[in-house]
């Protein structure tokens, strides 16, 4: 059972990339998968989240209007869409998943520690 993160990259500011989580030895059915982001020397931050048991999504601050995060249909994929980048997006990108969790409702520190599953982090390095 494992995630993996994938889809990183060098861009450009403005540019986009699509980052993809997929798991191996279970499918996200029931799952909330969430993707986090750690920039040297700063603290992890939420980003996003999909619940797949009441279909509800949610944004930090950070991503509103930029990110989208969705899943595919065979619930072993998620992705996140990121357009619109900007260097202070450079980081690299988590996803982690929890079987019967639910995306949070104020974005805090704290629902990260309910994720059971933690993918290893796909580089983004936006450039100015």
């Amino acid at each position: 059972v494992q995630l993996q993160a994938s889809g990183g990259g060098l861009v450009q500011a403005g540019d986009s990339l699509r980052l993809s989580c997929a798991a191996s030895g279970f499918t996200f059915h029931y799952y909330a998968v969430g993707w986090f982001r750690q920039a040297p020397g700063k603290a992890r931050e939420f980003v996003a989240c999909l619940s797949d048991g009441d279909g509800h999504t949610y944004y930090a601050d950070i991503a509103k209007g930029r990110f989208t995060i969705s899943g595919d249909n065979a619930k072993t994929t998620a992705f996140l869409q990121m357009n619109s980048l900007k260097p202070e997006d450079t980081a690299v990108y988590y996803c982690a998943a929890d079987k019967w969790s639910r995306c949070p409702t104020v974005t805090n520190r704290f629902w990260a520690d309910g994720m059971t599953f933690w993918g290893e982090g796909t580089q983004v390095t936006v450039s100015s």
